[in-house]
């Protein structure tokens, strides 16, 4: 905890999805009013809005969680917008660091960053072996450029930042807009709609197949504050569970746990996405203690049930 003892944090991102966990946590260290900054206030893909919040919020760590970020179809229809924004707030956020003299900046990336054929379990070392998946490769590329960035600024000007790169998130509080949500508040979402409009049948993109791995945000955000803590190398780090499910089997947990008796009918016209996703997370246990607690299908009901709640109270 001594760590974190006095310290200002600055959370881009802090508002979101994975930046609630992680506000949790520090709160749990001890660390009093972290600095969350807004879009409409510090615009994170402008060069002097990054500055001006350095100098606003002075800080001595910076935890860069902010991301335009959605499924295969918003990474499909806003390829430029993922590439282009991600690039340039991850620059601007360490460039200005550095000039600011940070003492210590967490870079958060994707698992979208690795090749599409990247051998399962993925290791860090073979982020560069391929070109990612192609439906999101804008995005990653964009994030996978910081690992570069990070690691030339430490050489350069010893700029002390870190790069992890955290599996597919879930859980409550997760984005649940059809525009731009990931698989599993989705899935969530589907199954509620059929069940209101009584549906015989709810309609999954692919052919269930693929594989994917999942960590629950609460896990994910203690995995990068631990990170924060003891991490002190510009080289990758997976944060992850070390498990991995087929979207059909994800599926199926999801529709009994929302209670929808409906069929399931699968679209093989729609893309499909990267064929098995699971990372190695051995490095992160070594380097920093690291391992994901959640069990998967708990934190499945518990997601299901904070939306349950929600869809409720919205209704009411």
């Amino acid at each position: 905890m001594t760590f974190w003892s006095a310290k200002r944090v600055v959370v881009t991102g802090g508002a979101g999805f994975l930046g609630s966990f992680v506000l949790a946590g520090l709160a749990r260290r001890g660390v009093r009013e972290p600095v969350v900054p807004r879009s409409r206030d510090y615009d994170l893909v402008e060069k002097e809005a990054v500055a001006r919040l350095y100098r606003d919020a002075r800080p001595d760590i910076v935890i860069h969680l902010a991301a335009q970020v959605g499924g295969i179809g918003a990474n499909r229809d806003n390829p430029g917008r993922f590439f282009t924004e991600n690039l340039l707030m991850g620059v601007h956020v360490l460039h200005e660091a550095m000039v600011a003299k940070v003492p210590k900046v967490v870079l958060v990336g994707t698992i979208c960053a690795y090749p599409k054929f990247a051998p399962v379990p993925f290791v860090e070392e073979d982020l560069w072996n391929g070109y990612p998946e192609e439906t999101n490769a804008p995005y990653g590329i964009a994030k996978k450029a910081l690992a570069v960035m990070s690691q030339a600024y430490r050489d350069q000007h010893g700029t002390d930042s870190i790069f992890l790169l955290p599996v597919n998130l879930y859980g409550p509080r997760d984005n649940f807009d059809p525009a731009s949500s990931h698989v599993i508040p989705a899935l969530i979402k589907k199954c509620f709609d059929a069940i209101d409009a009584g549906a015989p049948e709810i309609v999954l993109w692919g052919d269930g197949t693929p594989t994917r791995e999942f960590i629950h945000a609460e896990d994910a955000a203690e995995g990068i504050l631990l990170a924060a803590e003891h991490l002190g190398s510009s080289a990758p780090v997976n944060i992850g569970a070390g498990f991995e499910i087929s979207i059909k089997d994800l599926a199926d947990l999801i529709v009994s746990a929302c209670g929808f008796s409906g069929r399931v009918v699968w679209d093989p016209t729609k893309p499909n996405g990267q064929p098995r996703r699971r990372l190695d997370v051995s490095k992160a246990e070594r380097l920093f203690g690291f391992r994901a607690k959640k069990d998967f299908p708990e934190g499945i009901h518990e997601t299901v049930a904070w939306y349950r709640v929600q869809r409720t109270q919205k209704a009411g």
